[in-house]
């Protein structure tokens, strides 16, 4: 499916035809370019990899020089591949522009990295309710409490709600609503959050899923 990389701004507020206040994330995306093609005769899929964001010379060692050289557009930052039903209509060194994909209305997904909290406990982690602050409790205020079992069979099971790191994973929102579009400043501005911390790099493809109040885009749309 196909796609373009971004990077979030931030979020601010704009005012709809009604008056009524809408909360938005700013994302710039791109425009990008087409670093290589994937082909079905050669590689066994229909891809193709995108580049965003520029690179000083000196920064691109000669295995990526190499790599990019047949676009002609230098270095990139972020390199991600998006798979199409067909890429013959695309060319290597081909600007993939916002206004090509996407319209407003559109119901897109945004994939990122969720921003990390660091080491937690399981209150804060997985919203745990502890236990009541009187006597006989001990210290067991903010505990997970027992975590075994008995002989049988007498391990912890994986995946076991405990502290542990929080945050800096992979997660993708669904059906955000494009609610404007501004090509000059290569600007998508969508409905509600999506992950991540400013200046973090997202991948936005059309939406998988329809809403039961109106259609998303075809999926299978390259």
């Amino acid at each position: 499916m196909m796609g373009l990389i971004g990077k979030k701004i931030g979020m601010t507020q704009i005012f709809a035809a009604d008056g009524s206040v809408v909360p938005v994330t700013v994302i710039q995306t791109g425009p990008c370019v087409v670093v290589q093609k994937k082909e079905t005769a050669k590689d066994g899929y229909e891809a193709l990899q995108l580049g965003f964001g520029g690179k000083k010379a000196q920064r691109v060692n000669k295995p990526e020089q190499g790599h990019m050289a047949k676009a002609a557009k230098g270095g990139f930052q972020v390199l991600r591949e998006f798979r199409s039903a067909d890429v013959s209509f695309y060319a290597v060194g081909q600007e993939i522009k916002l206004e090509d994909l996407f319209k407003i209305g559109d119901h897109i997904d945004v994939t990122g990295t969720s921003k990390g909290r660091g080491f937690t406990g399981v209150i804060k982690r997985w919203s745990f309710a502890g236990f009541p602050a009187a006597r006989g409790t001990h210290e067991y205020f903010r505990h997970g409490g027992s975590i075994g079992n008995r002989s049988y069979p007498g391990r912890v099971f994986k995946g076991k709600k405990m502290a542990g790191h929080w945050g800096d994973e992979r997660v993708t929102v669904q059906n955000l609503e494009v609610v404007q579009i501004r090509s000059d400043d290569n600007f998508l501005l969508v409905k509600g959050a999506v992950p991540g911390s400013p200046k973090g790099v997202v991948l936005i493809r059309p939406s998988v899923k329809v809403r039961k109040n109106g259609s998303s885009r075809d999926s299978s749309a390259a």
